[in-house]
C-alpha cells in the first residue's frame, strides 16, 4: 500500500466504498489523515467498518471541517448532474479528487523523478497497459501495474526512481486528477463512449486530453480526427508530443510497417527508422488494432530506456489479456473467442476485422450509435446470435443483410453458433462473443460476461482449451 501522508492530520471524506474507494480510505488512514467514509450500499459501509475505517452519512457531518472529498470514479462527478456529495463539498470549498491524484502527490512527495507510464483512449488502453508491464518485466524492471485494469493504484508498492509505475486510466480518474502528470502519458484513440457521464463528445475528450498534457512525453494517437487535433496543440504549445499510428507511415514518430514496429527520428533520413519489434506469428497480437497498440507499447518502452532486443522478446511472449481478443479453445476447426471486452461498436470492429468468417454472439445493454458503423463488416458473419436488450435493435440493422436468430442468453447463443459453426464448410469458423454492448442488462461487469463465456466454451465435449 501507498500510505497517502499529504493529508496527514486533515479530516478527508471519502464517498463510493468498492474496489479503489476502499483501499483510498485505508490508504489516507494509514499516512495519518482523519477519515469519514460513506456509500449508498450498507454492505460496502460494513466492510469499511470491519476494516477499521470510520463512517457516517456525509451529509450529516459538518463540511466546515473538510480539506478534501476522495471520490471513486463510479461516482458522477459532472453528469448527468453532480453526485450530492460533490455538491456538498464544493458548497464548502472542499476540493474533489480521486485515488490517481493521491498517488501523483505521494510520487512527488518520495520519488518525483520515478518513471510512471498512464494510458488512456477509448479502447485499447487494457491490452496496451498489459503489454508494456509485460515487457518491461521481461526486461528485468521492477514494475507495478494499476489503475483502470483492476488493482486500485494505491494498493500498489510506493514510487521509488527504480520502479516503474504503468497506470491504465479512465476518463472519470482523470476527471479526478487536476495534477496528473506522467513520465510518458499515452493517448491511444478517441470516439464516442462514456456521453451519459460526460455530456458531449467535446467534453469527453478534453478531459482525456489532460493525461497527456502534462506528461514528460506525449504519445498521441493520429489514426482519429479528435486524437489527432489534441496531438497537434499540444505540440504547438510547446509539449513533447511524439505521434503514433497502426494505418499509415509517418515522416516521424512510431507507426505500424507490415508487422513491423517502426521508430522513425525527426527529419533523419528512412534508412534511419529503428525496427522496434516485428508482430508476425504473435496470435495474442493479431489485427490492427493490436498492431496499434503495440507500437504504443514499444514507443513507451524505448522510452524507458529498453532496447529493440529487449522489446521484441515482450512482444513475442505476451500472454495476451483476458476477455479482449482471448482465444479461449478450439473444438475441430472451430476457433471459440472471448471478447468480452468489447463494450462499444469502435472496440467490437477490431475483431471483426481480424477474423474472416464468424458466427457473431453480440448485444446486452446497448450504446449510443447501435451497430450501424460495423456494416463493413458485415459480409464476414456467417450468422448473428442476438442477445440482451439490444437484440432488437440489432436485429433491425441485421436484417437483410446478415442472417441472425434472437438467442437471447449467452448459453443459448453458444450452443446455436457452436453447432452451426460445426457443421458449417468453412476452413477455420470462429465463434466470437464481441458484444459491442455493455453488459449490465444480465451480467454485473463485462468481466463476469466473458468468465460464464469461457466457461460454457470450455465445458462443450472435444474442446481443446488455449493454455
Amino acid at each position: 500500500m501507498i500510505p497517502v501522508v499529504s493529508f496527514a492530520g486533515k479530516r478527508v471524506a471519502v464517498f463510493g466504498l468498492g474496489g479503489s474507494g476502499l483501499v483510498s480510505a485505508q490508504a489516507l488512514k494509514a499516512g495519518g489523515a482523519d477519515v469519514i467514509a460513506w456509500d449508498d450500499s450498507a454492505a460496502s459501509v460494513k466492510k469499511a467498518e470491519e476494516a477499521g475505517i470510520a463512517t457516517s452519512d456525509l451529509r450529516n457531518i459538518d463540511w466546515s471541517q473538510i480539506t478534501a472529498l476522495v471520490l471513486a470514479p463510479g461516482v458522477p462527478l459532472t453528469h448527468p448532474e453532480p453526485h450530492w456529495s460533490v455538491k456538498l463539498a464544493q458548497a464548502a470549498g472542499a476540493e474533489v479528487i480521486g485515488d490517481i491524484e493521491l498517488f501523483c502527490r505521494e510520487r512527488r512527495r518520495l520519488a518525483p523523478r520515478s518513471p510512471f507510464v498512464a494510458i488512456t483512449g477509448t479502447n485499447g488502453k487494457s491490452t496496451t497497459t498489459a503489454l508494456i508491464a509485460h515487457i518491461l518485466r521481461t526486461a528485468g524492471g521492477d514494475v507495478q501495474l494499476g489503475g483502470n485494469i483492476g488493482t486500485a493504484i494505491l494498493s500498489l508498492d510506493p514510487p521509488d526512481d527504480d520502479r516503474f509505475h504503468v497506470i491504465e486510466c479512465s476518463s472519470y480518474q482523470i476527471d479526478l486528477a487536476p495534477s496528473l502528470n506522467p513520465t510518458v502519458g499515452i493517448l491511444i484513440n478517441l470516439s464516442p463512449d462514456h456521453l451519459d457521464r460526460h455530456g458531449t463528445m467535446e467534453h469527453y475528450a478534453a478531459v482525456k486530453e489532460r493525461l497527456v498534457a502534462k506528461s514528460d512525453v506525449a504519445l498521441v494517437g493520429v489514426d482519429d480526427d479528435y486524437s489527432d487535433a489534441i496531438g497537434r496543440r499540444l505540440k504547438e504549445q510547446g509539449s513533447e508530443v511524439m505521434p503514433v499510428s497502426a494505418r499509415r507511415e509517418l515522416p516521424w514518430g512510431y507507426f505500424a510497417r507490415g508487422t513491423k514496429i517502426v521508430f522513425q527520428p525527426y527529419q533523419r533520413p528512412v534508412e534511419q527508422a529503428e525496427t522496434l519489434g516485428d508482430l508476425a506469428g504473435i496470435s495474442t497480437l493479431r489485427g490492427r488494432h493490436n498492431a496499434q497498440n503495440a507500437a504504443f507499447a514499444a514507443a513507451a518502452c524505448w522510452h524507458c530506456g529498453l532496447k529493440p532486443a529487449e522489446i521484441e522478446r515482450g512482444l513475442k511472449s505476451f500472454p495476451g489479456l483476458a476477455h479482449r481478443m482471448e482465444m479461449v479453445g478450439r473444438k475441430g476447426e472451430v476457433l471459440f473467442v472471448n471478447d468480452s471486452k468489447a463494450t462499444n461498436a469502435d472496440s467490437s470492429a477490431q475483431a471483426l476485422a481480424s477474423f474472416s468468417d464468424m458466427f457473431w454472439i453480440a448485444g446486452g445493454k446497448a450504446k449510443a450509435g447501435g451497430i450501424t458503423s460495423l456494416e463493413e463488416f458485415f459480409p464476414r458473419i456467417r450468422k448473428a446470435y442476438l442477445v440482451g436488450e439490444a437484440a432488437k435493435e440489432f436485429a433491425q440493422t441485421l436484417d437483410g443483410k446478415v442472417p441472425y436468430e434472437m438467442s437471447g442468453t449467452i448459453d443459448r447463443a453458444l450452443e446455436t453458433s457452436a453447432r452451426d459453426a460445426e457443421v458449417s464448410s468453412l476452413k477455420e469458423p470462429v465463434v466470437l462473443l464481441s458484444p459491442a454492448c455493455a453488459s449490465f442488462d444480465q451480467f454485473r461487469n463485462f468481466e463476469i460476461r466473458g468468465d460464464h463465456f469461457r466457461e460454457l466454451v470450455l465445458k462443450i465435449p472435444g474442446i481443446t482449451p488455449f493454455k
